[in-house]
């Protein structure tokens, strides 16, 4: 028999109390326990990069997480991104250069694209190309997306009218 551990977080600016299994990776317990099944759970080896989230800023890899791991720290998962800025630049940009076909992996590039944005507003095409090799994309190779992340940060530079 497990005990069940009780633990709090904030997700997306909302804080949450939840009473999560150990063991519980942080996927689940998105996904689970608050419904957020923007979070995809892929290969559950941490080598896809589907589940990427952000975890104080940081991307995580939230199958290979325990859910209490998380405890008192800032989650933030794709529905977060929802209405801001980012993810308008990113959908537009992500559309434009068909870098979206199935959709599964989309949410982890959101995410790593979003962690990588609020820390270097200024990625050259070498460190974006970098960092798109963390996630896996099966439909549509990378050079869509990375050319899409390229456009999204220069969108983002532009001053609105």
């Amino acid at each position: 028999m497990t005990q069940k551990m009780q633990m709090s977080l904030e997700v997306n600016g909302e804080p949450h109390t939840l009473i999560v299994e150990p063991r519980a990776t942080l996927a689940d317990a998105l996904r689970e326990e608050l419904g957020l099944t923007g979070t995809r759970t892929g290969c559950e080896e941490g080598v896809c990069g589907a589940c990427t989230v952000l975890v104080d800023g940081e991307p995580v890899r939230a199958c290979l997480q325990f859910a209490v791991q998380a405890h008192g720290r800032e989650v933030t998962t794709v529905e977060g991104l929802r209405g801001g800025e980012m993810m308008a630049a990113l959908k537009d940009a992500l559309a434009e250069n068909f870098a979206v076909q199935c959709g599964f992996c989309t949410a982890g590039f959101l995410m790593l694209a979003a962690g990588a944005f609020a820390r270097d507003p200024d990625m050259d095409e070498r460190a974006m190309t970098e960092l798109v090799s963390a996630n896996l994309c099966r439909c549509t190779g990378y050079q869509p997306i990375v050319k899409a992340m390229m456009e999204a940060q220069a969108a983002m530079r532009v001053p609105a009218e």
